[in-house]
């Protein structure tokens, strides 16, 4: 960007209407990345055979959730390197390449063909769809957070900024809403057999409708009104920032797990361990999410009122304290209405990590290294904890202890607690500067 229209963009304070438009255009974007991260996992019950050999359930599940794994160790780089390029050239050109590598993704795994066909080909090209997702969305986390946070006016901040989670949730919903409508009108041998292709075409689809939608997105003030580029490194600038990186590290391990615990392997687990039918999970998965999304900016908005760091006190208090009763309870639990209820709670405690973790670590760092300091440092936790939620759940459940997946989540939690007692409160100390 030149000076003349940084100047020209920090001229005239942005009215809310425009802060509105440029947040909606941001947060569609943002809900087509998660839809096509998250049909992978709404439908891995379905393409489980169609790209591994024959054998149980769980062990084709196995092979998907480590795939689905391996998707997340390309999101630390994702953070990195789109982290870089959004503090030096912009959040929307960096938002703009996100989406483009996820739209590849998508088709590459709409288009391979199973692995009856041409073998080991089938996984491999399975691993690189995902790669590039993961690379992907481990550069949207970040810049998205921090472009949401940026555009909101101080007094609002917190409200904008959970439009992250509810149009990432929206993502969830409406790859649940496909699978449900797709299984009413067909069977599940269909559904094997080329159904669950539908959504990823889909995806990509909507993938090229994002990029027109953020082609018009405005560049934030902050970034605008930017000091001169910086001579040394951004890595060498974020190291500067050693307790910020930690204190996103701490914050994000228990509420990460927690959150994948409770949306992407819920199904599964109702599936594998509860005993329920595919459809019924899907529907509950989908009935839940819905109301977890509602509850996003309900409570982002109350931060702004009352600060972030009561709130993630009292998730990291209520996690610590229900997450063993809540999932031990649900194994036993055989009605829908049972079901429903227990991860309708969870999901109320996860909420107060998940409505305000993005304007809190954009809150942490300066405008420089903002989208790197937030994305790069989430996305290795991300990756390590969230990535691995459902391999290790499915672990447990192998090795005939599914109960200590319960102690491990719980224990991760207390982790994270730990950091929200001993952090300063990101409202009152904010880095973010006044537009």
């Amino acid at each position: 960007m030149d000076s003349a229209s940084a100047v020209s963009a920090s001229a005239a304070p942005r009215t809310t209407s425009q802060r509105i438009k440029s947040i909606f255009s941001g947060s569609v974007g943002n809900l087509v990345e998660w839809y096509d991260w998250y049909v992978y996992a709404a439908f891995s019950l379905y393409f489980a055979k169609a790209f591994f050999p024959q054998g149980d359930m769980t062990a084709q599940l196995l092979n998907t959730a480590a795939i689905f794994a391996v998707g997340f160790l390309m999101r630390p780089i994702g953070g990195w390197l789109m982290g870089i390029y959004a503090d030096r050239k912009g959040r929307k050109a960096a938002l703009l390449a996100s989406v483009l590598l996820m739209c590849f993704g998508s088709l590459i795994i709409a288009l391979t063909p199973s692995y009856e066909t041409i073998g080991v080909g089938a996984p491999i090209l399975l691993v690189v769809a995902r790669l590039l997702q993961g690379l992907s969305v481990g550069g949207e986390y970040g810049t998205s957070a921090t472009y949401l946070s940026e555009m909101a006016n101080k007094e609002q901040r917190g409200f904008y900024s959970s439009f992250q989670y509810v149009t990432l949730i929206s993502g969830q919903l409406i790859a649940l809403a496909v699978l449900i409508v797709l299984q009413q009108f067909l069977d599940t041998a269909q559904l094997e057999s080329w159904g669950w292709r539908v959504p990823f075409f889909i995806g990509a689809l909507c993938a090229v409708l994002a990029m027109f939608l953020r082609r018009g997105m405005e560049e934030t003030e902050s970034f605008s009104k930017k000091k001169a580029e910086p001579k040394e490194s951004l890595l060498r600038a974020l190291a500067r920032h050693p307790k910020e990186v930690l204190t996103v590290v701490g914050l994000t391990m228990g509420g990460t797990l927690a959150f994948y615990t409770y949306t992407t392997y819920m199904q599964k687990y109702l599936v594998n361990s509860v005993g329920m039918s595919k459809a019924d999970s899907t529907m509950i998965s989908a009935a839940t999410l819905f109301l977890f999304m509602l509850l996003q900016p309900i409570v982002g908005a109350l931060s702004d009122k009352i600060g972030r760091r009561p709130i993630l006190i009292a998730f990291g208090v209520l996690g610590t304290l229900c997450t063993y009763p809540i999932l031990s309870t649900l194994q036993n639990v055989h009605t829908w209405w049972g079901a429903f209820f227990l991860i309708m709670a969870a999901l109320v405690i996860v909420s107060g990590y998940t409505s305000i973790n993005a304007v809190v670590k954009a809150e942490l760092f300066p405008t420089e290294i903002r989208a790197l300091g937030v994305g790069l440092p989430y996305a290795l936790t991300v990756s390590i904890f969230g990535g691995t939620a459902e391999y290790v759940a499915l672990w447990f459940k192998s090795a005939g202890m599914e109960s200590g997946y319960y102690w491990y989540v719980t224990g991760c939690i207390a982790c994270s607690l730990l950091v929200y007692v001993f952090m300063k409160d990101t409202r009152t100390h904010s880095k973010i500067t006044t537009d």
